[in-house]
């Protein structure tokens, strides 16, 4: 049995680097500037100077006791905003994007180097062949109202997620066979069989700690362990968040965070350059970004991210039945133009469902499919599909809308008809594309971590069904590591070649930080925007 402090996530699951932000407001732009008044400034000059150089000295004492105190705030822009605060019942990034590390925390996370380390686990241990895990609790630790966090907790919440949670990705905790409670700070999970998947699993959202008595009213009131509380939720428009007095670690930089929601990446880019906000968490418009070159006000981030901009096909649709057409449409795409009229021609062309941080990346599948809008159109004439039609319904995201406008129109060139029907995100497009597969075509970010897994999935929303690649990934889970990564490069192989979607691009990391604030990392990692990590500058 081997005692664990960190956990290399190369050997258990890799780095996680996400994307999906954009925008926030400390200010409202139509109030303007205070005009100066020039009659105290004309009194000033003739009177005492003295006591100007006091007024001077007690202001700056005043900030910098301000500074000393933690009085700080920080406003950070995004795109996609959250539907509640509830991710057990509602997909999408956009709550755990909030929430998760910030207000709710697990017993593990990834942190900035990719490593698997306790959290709320001051340590964990794993038996021989992988199946009990015992996590020794941190002390002392208490939920924001007051609850303690124990391993009762624990136990509560794993349960939950196989009992109550409806998204997807509550699949993961199937594994679990068993919790114990052997005390109070000591909980042992014990597994059906070995996963190489389920630790790593544990530092998502599923893998999020509740208290038993605060699960009432998830949608409006998160009650977490976290460094942070939700003091305000304004669906649509913001979330404010204040610093958790009795928070049990280390306390963050900022007493105030606001996180602010646009839906188009110009109007972002003019907060901030009026000061309205702070930080643009993921530019939407990076046509504007010679805006930001002025270096003393502003710093440019380039990184990356585990987001794949997918092009989906529904394999419930008859149309997709046939192997030539999805071929067809993937010669049909030149995915660089994509990424040029999408984001600027950031980001990175991958050839599958696996960025290049996996470690079962492929580079090589980018040559499955080139750009050849002839070889498209004699696949389709071979599959008999010369005048097809597709319901192409897209997300209202900028980075979505501008993809789909652009594959529309290389679609058109071969004889494909996309009708593009943009929807409301999240409420419509989750509702009506994610959760009822009503759509022939579609495009969106795909942020969580080591997704490839969702091809083995055949209830997902793209309703991929492949026996074969069933097989390969759940023998990869409970195999060794050789067997994990063989089986999930073969996977990501199989999907390619079959031309299972169109994986337009990986989503770029670009962040653009304003004066003030510091410690913004550049790449994103795990599916949280961690907010213990920002700085005041």
């Amino acid at each position: 049995m081997s005692r664990i402090r960190a956990f290399p996530a190369a050997s258990v699951a890799a780095l996680l680097l996400l994307t999906a932000c954009t925008a926030g407001d400390t200010a409202d732009p139509e109030e303007g500037v205070e005009p100066i008044d020039d009659t105290d400034e004309a009194d000033d000059a003739t009177g005492d100077d003295a006591d100007t150089e006091d007024a001077d000295a007690d202001a700056a004492d005043d900030a910098d006791a301000a500074d000393a105190a933690g009085e700080a705030s920080v406003t950070i822009g995004f795109a996609a905003e959250p539907v509640s605060l509830d991710f057990s019942t509602n997909d999408g990034a956009a709550i755990p994007e909030a929430v998760l590390v910030n207000v709710y925390e697990g017993l593990v996370k990834v942190d900035q180097e990719g490593e698997i380390v306790p959290l709320l686990a001051e340590s964990f241990e794993v038996n021989d062949d992988g199946t009990v895990y015992d996590f020794y609790l941190e002390d002392g630790v208490t939920f924001s109202n007051g609850d303690p966090f124990d391993a009762e907790a624990v136990a509560f919440s794993i349960e939950r997620v196989q009992d109550d949670w409806t998204i997807g990705l509550a699949g993961g905790m199937d594994i679990v066979e068993d919790v114990e409670v052997v005390d109070d700070l000591h909980a042992q999970v014990t597994l059906a069989e070995p996963s190489n998947r389920w630790l790593f699993d544990m530092t998502t959202r599923i893998g999020a700690m509740f208290s038993p008595d605060a699960v009432d009213d998830l949608d409006e009131e998160a009650v977490g362990t976290g460094p942070y509380l939700v003091d305000d939720f304004v669906r649509g428009d913001s979330i404010e968040f204040v610093r958790n007095d009795d928070y049990w670690g280390e306390d963050p930089d900022f007493d105030e965070v606001t996180f602010r929601y646009f839906n188009d990446g110009n109007a972002t880019n003019n907060a901030l350059l009026s000061g309205d906000i702070d930080v643009i968490g993921t530019v939407q418009a990076p046509e504007g970004l010679s805006q930001f070159e002025d270096e003393d006000r502003f710093t440019i981030i380039e990184g990356t991210t585990n987001g794949q901009i997918v092009l989906s096909f529904n394999h419930d649709r008859e149309v997709f039945d046939d192997p030539e057409v999805r071929q067809a449409i993937r010669h049909a795409i030149d995915n660089d133009a994509v990424r040029e009229t999408s984001w600027g021609g950031y980001g990175e062309l991958i050839g599958s469902m696996v960025p290049p941080t996996d470690p079962w990346y492929e580079e090589e599948l980018l040559e499955l499919y080139p750009y050849d809008p002839e070889q498209a159109e004699q696949l389709l004439e071979e599959a008999g599909a010369t005048d097809l039609e597709l319901d192409f319904r897209v997300p209202n995201l900028p980075y979505a809308v501008n993809a789909a406008q652009t594959v529309q129109s290389q679609l058109a060139q071969v004889g494909i008809d996309a009708e593009i029907e943009v929807l409301e995100f999240p409420a419509v497009w989750l509702d009506e594309v994610f959760t009822d597969g009503d759509y022939d075509m579609s495009v969106i970010n795909h942020v969580e971590p080591r997704d490839l897994v969702q091809y083995g999935n055949p209830d997902f929303y793209w309703a991929y069904d492949n026996e074969e690649v069933q097989q390969l990934l759940e023998e990869g889970d409970r195999g060794d590591e050789e067997t994990y990564v063989e089986n999930n490069r073969e996977v990501a192989r199989i999907i390619a070649e079959d031309a299972a979607a169109e994986w337009l691009f990986l989503a770029p990391n670009l962040v653009i930080v304003g004066e003030g604030v510091e410690g913004v990392p550049e790449n994103r990692v795990g599916e949280a925007f961690d907010l213990t990590v920002l700085e005041r500058g």
